[in-house]
């Protein structure tokens, strides 16, 4: 089975790697037995680097670079050109990135809490999905391809 290719906003991905018992605890195992296939851009990787070094996370340079290798590695890295097909205005200037990551890299998916972001669904070529619809949406395609 073909691996969905997602972009993950940072705030999935932080939920993902940070809380081992949280409700998106899940992604972790999509993307490493390969039912998911996320994307990163520079842009992206250097928020999710940067968010990572937040005190509030308490994590030392250690801590922080297992996390980047228990997700980068399982990446495809998608090169974001300079010019891309018209990105939906957004109100936060840090969702940009992961707008122009989806449409790059043609995304499934781009799955997001981010209120900003999902309301942009009806304007945007790539669906934008909660992490809850995302678990329903993989759950029902393992259905019909089985």
């Amino acid at each position: 089975m073909t691996p969905s290719r997602l972009v993950l906003d940072t705030n999935v991905l932080l939920s993902a790697l940070l809380f081992h018992t949280g409700t998106l605890s899940w992604l972790r195992g999509a993307w490493h037995s390969d039912r998911i296939r996320p994307l990163a851009s520079r842009q992206t990787t250097a928020e999710l680097i940067r968010l990572l070094g937040y005190p509030k996370f308490a994590l030392d340079d250690d801590d922080a670079r297992d996390l980047l290798a228990d997700y980068l590695p399982f990446c495809e890295t998608v090169a974001v050109p300079d010019t891309l097909p018209a990105v939906p205005e957004c109100r936060d200037p840090f969702d940009r990135p992961f707008l122009a990551l989806a449409l790059a890299g043609r995304a499934d998916a781009l799955v997001t809490g981010d209120g900003d972001i999902q309301a942009l669904a009806g304007a945007f070529a790539v669906p934008i999905l909660s992490p809850a619809r995302l678990r329903t949406w993989l759950d029902r395609e393992r259905k019909t391809k089985t």
